[in-house]
């Protein structure tokens, strides 16, 4: 059978399943899925868990199959999790996954895989673990559906929440689902009574550092070069680590990019921001931002925030911070050369 992760715990009341196929390419929703598999095993008596890690060209099919006629020494069934990162088993996989099937053993078996392709769900394999058990398949979030995702988050933790709150929210961890069930937790002890405000979720954000790479990206949106600045040192004094920087600066430049691209198309500056999702609190920040850019500069920045990713992976010897103070710069300043040229 094939189910949704939100149907997992239902489907687990009902009793387990003889095998579970967990694949997709979202770590997080993946690792709460088997940890809810993990806690029913336990419950129907599967003390004991056994690993087996099939790598890339590692790994030996055999242990699946030695370790199910293997007679559990401290319970009567055990659950054997079967990693498998490439979502695909090959040949002497395949065979061993089916023959494990036809044993009809008691343990229960878990198999944590990577994103499997449309291919490879036709395969002899795949088939026979969907009959036999239950298939389930992680996706991301997608953005319109972050909302939605977060007010059940929300739900589930006994809180309910302002539509504009809900708002910021989704728009402050969009793309991060960790930081997302961080802030709900938050929220949990920050929230007077059962509903979340506005104001609960300012602070909630405010409060993950002194100079937050939120408020960063702000400073820089409104043009104050020097306020920026100031606000990159702190978190990097902090021991920010400079991806999660990286991370917020280059939302903001997708953002002014597609608006750009949207005015060139013609479209109404009002109707694209709405279009992208710019909370309306912020739309004056945003405009403001657009109209200091133009073509060139904002390639400039999108070739700025490629340096920087490659200087944080390695793949040159530059300093991750020098480059986020520049890409600061030409936020702030927009197309400065222009200015500069015009005052000449």
């Amino acid at each position: 059978m094939l189910i949704r992760p939100e149907q997992l715990s239902q489907h687990l009341q009902q009793g387990l399943a003889p095998c579970y196929l967990l694949s997709g390419d979202e770590p997080l929703l993946i690792q709460e899925c088997a940890d809810t598999i993990r806690a029913g095993a336990r419950a129907v008596g599967c003390t004991e868990r056994e690993v087996i890690d099939i790598g890339a060209g590692s790994g030996d099919w055999q242990q699946l199959i030695q370790s199910a006629a293997a007679m559990s020494l401290f319970a009567e069934r055990k659950m054997i999790e079967l990693r498998l990162p490439s979502g695909k088993p090959g040949t002497e996989g395949s065979k061993a996954l089916q023959e494990y099937l036809a044993m009809d053993s008691d343990d229960i078996l878990l198999i944590v895989a990577g994103k499997i392709d449309k291919q490879s769900q036709r395969a002899k394999w795949y088939t026979a673990l969907e009959k036999a058990g239950a298939v389930i398949q992680v996706w991301p979030v997608k953005a319109h559906e972050l909302p939605h995702w977060l007010g059940q988050r929300l739900k589930t933790a006994g809180l309910a929440i302002e539509p504009e709150a809900l708002a910021l929210l989704s728009e402050r961890v969009e793309g991060n689902l960790l930081a997302a069930v961080q802030e709900v937790e938050k929220l949990k002890l920050l929230a007077s009574g059962n509903t979340v405000t506005i104001d609960t979720v300012i602070a909630s954000v405010a409060d993950n550092a002194r100079f937050n790479s939120f408020a960063l990206a702000d400073i820089a949106m409104a043009g104050d070069t020097r306020g920026a600045l100031r606000t990159l040192r702190g978190l990097q004094a902090e021991a920010c680590a400079p991806p999660a920087v990286l991370w917020t600066l280059a939302r903001e430049v997708k953002l002014l990019v597609q608006l750009h691209e949207d005015l060139q198309r013609g479209l109404a500056l009002s109707q694209a921001l709405t279009d992208r999702g710019v909370w309306r609190n912020r739309t004056g920040l945003v405009q403001k931002a657009l109209a200091r850019q133009n073509g060139e500069s904002l390639m400039a920045l999108q070739q700025q925030v490629v340096a920087i990713d490659g200087a944080v992976k390695g793949f040159s010897k530059d300093d991750p911070w020098v480059l986020l103070e520049q890409l600061l710069v030409l936020v702030a300043l927009g197309d400065y050369s222009s200015t500069r040229r015009r005052s000449a």
